[in-house]
């Protein structure tokens, strides 16, 4: 016997743990490959900012882990974007197969609008850290040819 999957739930879970891969586990179980390999370029990220918090920004480690937390976290939100704006009758084709459509009305919504806004800050603030980083390394590579 299958279990409902919500779409709601899939989409809040997605925002709240996709980088996790929470989402996949939830919607495939937790055999599913593509759910596993979201977490180590997330808690790689995360070590990242760890270096970066205790080494300081001089640390290239921590610029080359860094924007891999904000990709993750960008492709988590795309997940719930995508969840919550598939059509109900899609979505339980899909995940609930042979049963009633069921109505979820706004609360998927409201978890597209949260992932948005995260999703974006968190591609907007990989992009910048990293373009960043790019040209003051490029600086540093220039100075050194100058002297």
């Amino acid at each position: 016997m299958t279990h409902y999957r919500s779409k709601t739930l899939a989409t809040w879970i997605a925002v709240l743990g996709g980088a996790l891969g929470l989402h996949r586990f939830y919607l495939h179980g937790t055999r599913d490959p593509w759910g596993w390999l979201h977490a180590p370029p997330a808690l790689a990220g995360l070590y990242g900012v760890q270096r970066m918090n205790e080494l300081g920004q001089d640390d290239k480690l921590a610029w080359a882990l860094i924007p891999l937390l904000g990709f993750t976290l960008a492709a988590a939100m795309l997940a719930a974007i995508v969840y919550g704006l598939t059509p109900d009758e899609k979505w339980d084709a899909r995940h609930n197969p042979g049963s009633a459509v069921h109505d979820t009305r706004w609360a998927p919504i409201f978890g597209v609008i949260v992932a948005l806004m995260l999703g974006a800050a968190a591609l907007m603030a990989t992009v910048a850290f990293s373009g960043q980083r790019y040209f003051e390394w490029q600086v540093e590579e220039g100075r050194k040819l100058s002297q």
